[in-house]
């Protein structure tokens, strides 16, 4: 059976031991030869390369190499997969991206408003010269990009890569919600066939299909969470956190103001962006609650098995562990070995998918996945509310992408004047100016001026 090299991109991260402890779940069905852990700051991915090996040589003798790297010449040579999850600025730019717009009584998230137009713009240029440097040493490696702010990422790996259908931008937000559909219909996640529509972090599912009926079970779902269900902790490590609980409890509140469809969390921050200022702390963020949370658990859990020489036998066996996010990822890569042709949230070029949308538009629409890459379901004409809803998104994200790659200030505040989060240029300019500020080395110095 053929084996595949795979390089983990953002190595550093904290969900790749969830990654790792997955990689050994999909073994047969996704065998590895060479796994690469890479990241610029080999100090930061050092604890996760421990915990690697312990897992990999106690779980995964027959993987034939296992290394870690600050060197792209070493890490992305002769590889099948790139996984990417880079985050521009690390932890520290995170912190300034929610709390630098909640300054000027602005939504302050890392994906969404001006926090995510500023992480977006960091994240463009790194992952250009990655996947430039990784088409140079392997050419024909698919590239599964889940590096955040998706929807803006998408747009400008289009633009300078725009023949290449091995580059696939993908979110799990949709998938983790699926998941809490499944714990409310008691059922799994995999008996959904779903169908979805809009951009990254700002869409909307039509439909959620059984697979073995064909049955539409969106009703029962708009059902339940109008009657009132509300969501638990789940399995999910991200929902132990309150934020969380309560970004998935505000659901039924957009569904009692719009009951077409069911909607993405996120829209949460479009719809509701004055009640999401109001019930935010400008000094304890997102950000805080993970660095007080997460992390701590996270590296408690690695420090624990590197003392101990060993994962299993003790209470972090991966018979204990379960991950939404790494398991889509994986079943992504295993539909397209296989050409399985498995249904997935892919964002795509629009190509008259969403038939009354920008063709150029990147939207997130159900894909079949095989080895020919993705092929979007079509769809039909969207209401006026929902495709006002994205014109005006997209219009945001291009601007956004125009301005970081024509170094043009006045686009840049026209995308953030356009942004439902803002909606006021006053305010455009004054969170733009801080924005630039705190970004210099990461957009370009030409901004500062």
């Amino acid at each position: 059976m053929k084996k595949y090299n795979v390089v983990l991109v953002g190595g550093g991260s904290i969900r790749n031991p969830e990654m790792m402890a997955t990689l050994v779940r999909y073994k047969e069905k996704f065998p590895i030869g060479r796994f690469v852990l890479y990241d610029i700051d080999q100090k930061r991915q050092e604890i996760m390369a421990q915990y690697g090996q312990i897992l990999f040589r106690e779980y995964y003798p027959e993987m034939d190499e296992f290394i870690w790297t600050d060197d792209p010449d070493v890490a992305f040579a002769d590889i099948d997969f790139a996984l990417m999850q880079i985050r521009s600025g690390n932890m520290e730019m995170r912190e300034k991206d929610e709390k630098i717009p909640l300054k000027h009584g602005l939504v302050g998230q890392e994906t969404c408003g001006a926090g995510g137009f500023a992480y977006g713009l960091r994240s463009i240029p790194e992952v250009i010269e990655i996947i430039t440097k990784i088409r140079e040493l392997s050419p024909e490696a698919w590239i599964i990009n889940y590096s955040n702010p998706a929807a803006i990422v998408a747009e400008a790996t289009r633009r300078v890569f725009p023949d290449d259908y091995k580059i696939l931008n993908i979110c799990d937000m949709p998938i983790a919600i699926m998941e809490r559909y499944a714990e409310m219909l008691g059922c799994s996640r995999h008996d959904f066939e779903p169908r979805y529509f809009g951009l990254n972090h700002y869409g909307w599912f039509t439909h959620v299909y059984d697979k073995k009926t064909g049955e539409d079970l969106a009703p029962r779902i708009k059902q339940c969470l109008l009657d009132g269900y509300t969501f638990g902790l789940g399995n999910e490590e991200h929902t132990l956190d309150a934020s969380w609980i309560e970004t998935y409890n505000t659901m039924a509140d957009m569904l009692r103001d719009f009951p077409e469809y069911l909607p993405n969390t996120y829209l949460k921050y479009y719809l509701y962006p004055n009640r999401v200022v109001a019930h935010s702390d400008p000094n304890h963020t997102r950000y805080d609650e993970i660095m007080e949370g997460k992390y701590p658990r996270v590296h408690k859990k690695l420090n624990e098995i590197i003392e101990a020489n060993a994962v299993r036998g003790t209470k972090y066996d991966l018979e204990n562990t379960t991950s939404v996010h790494a398991s889509y990822i994986f079943e992504l890569a295993t539909s397209i070995l296989n050409n399985e042709n498995e249904i997935f949230l892919i964002i795509v070029k629009n190509n008259g998918t969403i038939p009354n949308l920008d063709p150029d538009a990147m939207v997130e629409v159900a894909c079949r996945v095989g080895i020919n890459g993705p092929e979007p379901l079509s769809m039909e004409p969207i209401g006026t509310f929902y495709k006002g809803m994205i014109e005006s998104q997209h219009a945001y994200e291009r601007l956004a992408v125009d301005g970081l790659f024509e170094k043009d200030k006045g686009k840049l505040l026209q995308a953030l004047t356009l942004n439902r989060t803002i909606s006021d240029a006053d305010r455009a300019r004054a969170v733009l100016d801080d924005l630039i500020e705190a970004n210099k080395g990461y957009w370009g110095a030409d901004f500062c001026a």
